[in-house]
């Protein structure tokens, strides 16, 4: 009887181990978007999120004719990037607000899954002047 129980917590523990390795691997792995800026975009084959700023003039309306931009790094730094999107654009959406795509490269342009498009507003996350923080909130 000993034996039997013993054999039943092996196979038990196998399979959980079994389970947490898979668990682990597609969390880290499996489904991975790299997120990158647009300074590192160049020569990036596959989908992508991409992160910066975004630069005017935006034309189009992101319906009728592709929302048409272009970003360039959080940091000011590198190339800037053409974008084309469509899809929902969020209300807080404007140059100089930081931007998330998700799309892939064709070409020299970004090209943005539809309604893949989140802005970020920078103010939220700086501290409040006398607040004594003395830095970013977080």
């Amino acid at each position: 009887m000993k034996s039997n129980n013993h054999v039943r917590l092996v196979v038990a523990l196998s399979v959980a181990a079994l389970l947490a390795v898979f668990l682990l691997y597609t969390s880290v792995a499996g489904n991975a978007t790299p997120s990158l800026s647009p300074s590192q975009l160049r020569g990036h084959t596959g989908v992508v999120t991409l992160a910066g700023v975004a630069l005017g003039p935006a034309r189009g309306n992101a319906h009728d004719t592709p929302l048409r931009f272009r970003m360039r790094d959080i940091s000011g730094r590198g190339a800037a990037v053409a974008v084309s999107y469509r899809g929902e654009v969020p209300d807080l959406f404007k140059v100089g607000r930081h931007v998330l795509l998700r799309g892939r490269l064709r070409g020299t342009t970004f090209v943005a899954q539809p309604d893949s498009l989140v802005t970020k507003c920078p103010s939220r996350y700086v501290a409040k002047k006398g607040s004594g923080t003395g830095g970013t909130a977080r």
